[in-house]
């Protein structure tokens, strides 16, 4: 059943994005805000036909929709790239600058005003992450970056990257951890879509004005901690 479920639902997922991308090329032309309206339509989409599936989400904590932050999230698997843009009405994202060269998202993503990272970069995509940063601050938006700069399976030790600090450090706004383990439901190489639910828990923000240890120490022990409890009905059951 798991396998048939996981079929009807990339079917519909993958078919749905593609038919989403073509009815709406027209919209590249419209202000950013089209676009950013569309990408909450694809995270709503994306949600009820997970549940095809047997997949579903909670949420935990206070968002801080009503204040400006930066959302630091874990990152598990695709469904927070796609769903989060949903719950947090659309933050300024932070992602890899090879995503911009993928055929049609990669045209949205910069319509959207995305920020994008060259991770090779060095010092200059630092300082050019810091800029975009300050100007997505000054435009209002909240941000929404994965420290860890890229999807970490469920368990996986992966390094928080210093990114986020310069976010944090440039532009003065809090951030909000956010730790969730999707990726016992969409794994992050796999097609097969397990039933379970997502648990989000938006924890308590982190206020301007620490140093660089102590920003990073707290992130990465706050995220950390709670994915060990997030984490361990799902690795107890498989081991």
């Amino acid at each position: 059943m798991v396998y048939l479920r996981s079929l009807i639902f990339n079917i519909l997922f993958y078919g749905v994005t593609i038919l989403l991308a073509l009815l709406v090329l027209p919209s590249l032309l419209l202000p950013p805000a089209v676009i950013r309206g569309v990408a909450r339509l694809w995270g709503w989409i994306t949600v009820q036909t997970l549940r095809i599936a047997g997949g579903t989400h909670r949420l935990t904590g206070e968002i801080h929709l009503d204040q400006q932050v930066i959302y630091a999230a874990k990152h598990q698997s695709a469904w927070e790239t796609v769903v989060l843009a949903l719950i947090l009405h659309t933050p300024m994202v932070v992602l890899k600058r090879e995503l911009l060269r993928l055929p049609f998202l990669g045209w949205y993503f910069r319509k959207a005003g995305c920020i994008a990272v060259d991770r090779s970069g060095g010092m200059k995509a630092l300082r050019r992450l810091r800029d975009d940063a300050v100007a997505a601050a000054g435009a209002g938006r909240s941000i929404l970056i994965f420290p860890q700069g890229t999807r970490a399976a469920p368990g996986a030790s992966l390094r928080y990257e210093i990114g986020v600090f310069s976010l944090y450090e440039a532009t003065g706004l809090p951030v909000v951890p956010i730790a969730l383990n999707s990726g016992h439901v969409w794994g992050r190489k796999s097609w097969l879509k397990r039933p379970g639910q997502i648990e989000v828990e938006f924890l308590p923000p982190i206020p301007p004005g620490l140093s660089r240890r102590e920003f990073m120490a707290r992130l990465e022990d706050d995220i950390e901690s709670r994915m060990v409890v997030l984490d361990a009905p799902y690795l107890d059951s498989n081991g």
